[in-house]
């Protein structure tokens, strides 16, 4: 498995925008409205998730909300973006010399951990996306966006019709991994760690993600002995993508 690298402190949220609100500890309006809303999910699907209960949950009236977000998955695409500013913002760099596949197994994991708190509401989106196909759709192009930021975080080229295709290739092996993470009550993440391990270790097979990630920096990934005993290895394995 690749190496996990040594617990850190967790990095500090870059600053939000949107206009400071009264109370909740000087939340801004736009933190409470995406924290009304990530609650609210974890309790219903998304498609029973009213502008009016938003607006209740945060405090708000409904001209407020409207002046921030203008739908509910606008408010779905702040948070994600929100969780990118902050892995981006927490980089270590101690990670700079380790190989391509390390990095972004740190990147990726970084990732899972400051989500801990949205398990519940993302096990719902999950949910309501294998019914919804239109969801989906909208889940995958704000997962594959995510995941470009995610790339580049790990040193890799996002950049481009080449960096889309890495993009999509990494969002479908993210989501794999999410099957996994989304029920690993383990606080050391073991489960998900061996899922992400594996997933990445199969991402030659969808697109060449990691041949071209190997061109990118030569040296840097395992040896072509040691890619094709893990290929071997997972050899029989069926891979089903289900998720956000």
């Amino acid at each position: 498995m690749v190496r996990r690298p040594a617990p850190r402190s967790a990095p500090t949220p870059p600053p939000t925008d949107g206009p400071q609100a009264g109370g909740s500890g000087g939340a801004t309006e736009r933190d409470r409205i995406i924290d009304a809303f990530m609650a609210l999910l974890a309790e219903k699907s998304i498609d029973d998730i009213s502008l009016i209960e938003i607006a209740a949950r945060a405090d708000l009236s409904l001209a407020q909300l409207r002046d921030t977000f203008s739908s509910p998955l606008a408010i779905l695409a702040a948070h994600v973006k929100q969780i990118d500013r902050t892995v981006l913002a927490g980089g270590d760099a101690d990670m700079a010399d380790e190989p391509v596949r390390e990095r972004l197994f740190d990147v990726l994991m970084r990732r899972l951990e400051l989500m801990a708190d949205d398990k519940d509401a993302i096990r719902s989106l999950m949910r309501s996306a294998r019914r919804n196909p239109g969801l989906a759709l909208v889940l995958n192009r704000l997962t594959v966006e995510s995941q470009q930021w995610m790339l580049s975080a790990a040193g890799i080229a996002a950049a481009g019709p080449t960096g889309l295709l890495r993009a999509q290739g990494l969002a479908l092996l993210y989501a794999r991994v999410l099957d996994t993470w989304v029920n690993d009550d383990d606080p050391g993440l073991a489960r998900t760690m061996a899922a992400l391990d594996r997933a990445l270790a199969r991402g030659q097979r969808w697109a060449g993600l990691l041949d071209d990630l190997c061109n990118l920096t030569p040296g840097r990934c395992l040896s072509r002995r040691s890619r094709r005993r893990r290929r071997d290895d997972d050899a029989g394995e069926q891979a089903v993508v289900t998720g956000v």
